[in-house]
């Protein structure tokens, strides 16, 4: 039996959570939302899943300060749940879904556009280290796919990392680049939050067959 699939973000959701994450005051350092998106899906990718306070706290700011507390910041908190909740069961389903990346109108080429939403994705990992501490291999490829929008200077200590970088195909297209976004997510569920294989139905024993008559039962498959 699927699960009801939770109620999607509308374009008025959007502009009103980035209405909210914009009227954070300072020194407050919110992520804007193509980051917060990243952000959200290296969340639910950790094998261990935070706590919900812990990482609700580095929406509003980058570094964990709280927020004024009020009814913005509780309709702030709600939208954003709404969107990880959505996230959550389109990876546990292996569905796909439209990250929060934007075209820019005066981007060099696609790795500027997917680039904030990577950055937001790192967050994460710094935040949260237990997926890159991990040292199962099938991890690296999809990694090098979110990561080879960085400048190659900015990933320090990865020497794995850059070395598959350098074998793969910078996306022709904003389209693409997205797809590889997505792709590497299911790739890293796969390692992180596996989907239980179904158990198999037990078979019933077929019942002796009677002298001068049919057998009786039907066996399961």
């Amino acid at each position: 039996m699927s699960l009801p699939k939770p109620p999607t973000l509308s374009d008025t959701d959007l502009l009103r959570l980035e209405t909210l994450l914009d009227g954070l005051p300072p020194p407050l350092q919110p992520m804007d939302v193509s980051a917060l998106d990243g952000y959200l899906c290296g969340v639910l990718l950790q094998p261990r899943p935070p706590a919900a306070d812990q990482w609700l706290a580095r929406v509003s700011d980058m570094d964990g300060r709280p927020a004024p507390a009020g009814p913005a910041l509780d309709e702030l908190q709600a939208l954003v749940r709404r969107r990880h909740a959505e996230l959550d069961q389109a990876i546990a389903q292996r569905q796909w879904f439209d990250p929060w990346i934007y075209q820019m109108e005066d981007a060099d080429g696609p790795s500027e556009c997917v680039l904030p939403w990577v950055a937001g994705f790192a967050a994460a990992m710094d935040a949260f280290p237990d997926l890159m501490a991990m040292s199962d291999t099938e991890l690296v490829e999809p990694l090098a796919l979110l990561f080879m929008h960085f400048d190659p200077e900015d990933l320090e200590d990865a020497d794995a990392l850059l070395e598959v970088i350098e074998t793969l195909e910078p996306p022709s297209d904003l389209a693409e680049a997205v797809q590889d976004v997505v792709r590497a997510l299911m790739l890293m569920a796969d390692v992180t939050r596996p989907r239980a294989t179904p158990p198999r139905p037990a078979r019933t024993p077929r019942p002796a067959r009677r002298p001068g008559g049919a057998g009786g039962g039907r066996r399961l498959r």
